[in-house]
């Protein structure tokens, strides 16, 4: 007897992901190969442009690109088994919604309050610490990025208001 669990119903079978990959793929493919255009893609007198080698990786990313995509459009019969159940996309999405909002976040809020948020989120969510816990990991761990960027390395981060009043 088979019981329906709906977290092991399919969400997208591995035949559309590979249609919906190659599609992605083409589009990039293409953005790659126009600015190598833009950016100049020839043989200039001292050697090839910057867009020289981009264009042939964009060229050959189009053609296997295209390869999947009609491998993927002509298989008819195959590929229908679950490339993602709803169980397993529930568990994606608990990571990819938060880094997205992550993302978000560091134009208003700078990369380091905004990794201090997205530390402290997640050790309260998914790992259920205790607020003293959370606390000085989400407020050390940037501000030790903060030192290796922005004083070590000298590369300087996207910073927000925080930093500004402190004179960053």
């Amino acid at each position: 007897m088979h019981t329906d669990n709906s977290d092991e119903r399919a969400v997208i079978s591995v035949r559309t992901a590979e249609i919906g990959v190659a599609a992605l793929f083409i589009l990039a493919s293409i953005v790659v190969m126009m600015d190598s255009i833009r950016v100049g893609n020839g043989w200039a007198a001292d050697g090839p442009e910057a867009g020289y080698f981009p264009f042939y990786v964009g060229v050959v990313m189009f053609i296997a690109s295209v390869g999947t995509l009609v491998g993927a459009i002509r298989a008819r019969g195959t590929g229908q088994e679950a490339f993602v159940e709803r169980g397993q996309l529930k568990l994606i999405m608990k990571v990819f919604v938060p880094s997205c909002i992550f993302v978000a976040l560091i134009y208003p809020l700078g990369m380091y309050v905004a990794s201090a948020l997205f530390i402290a989120f997640f050790m309260a969510w998914v790992g259920k610490y205790r607020p003293q816990i959370i606390a000085p990991i989400a407020i050390l761990i940037p501000m030790a990025l903060f030192v290796m960027f922005e004083i070590w390395f000298l590369v300087p981060l996207p910073k927000g208001p925080l930093e500004a009043m402190l004179g960053y």
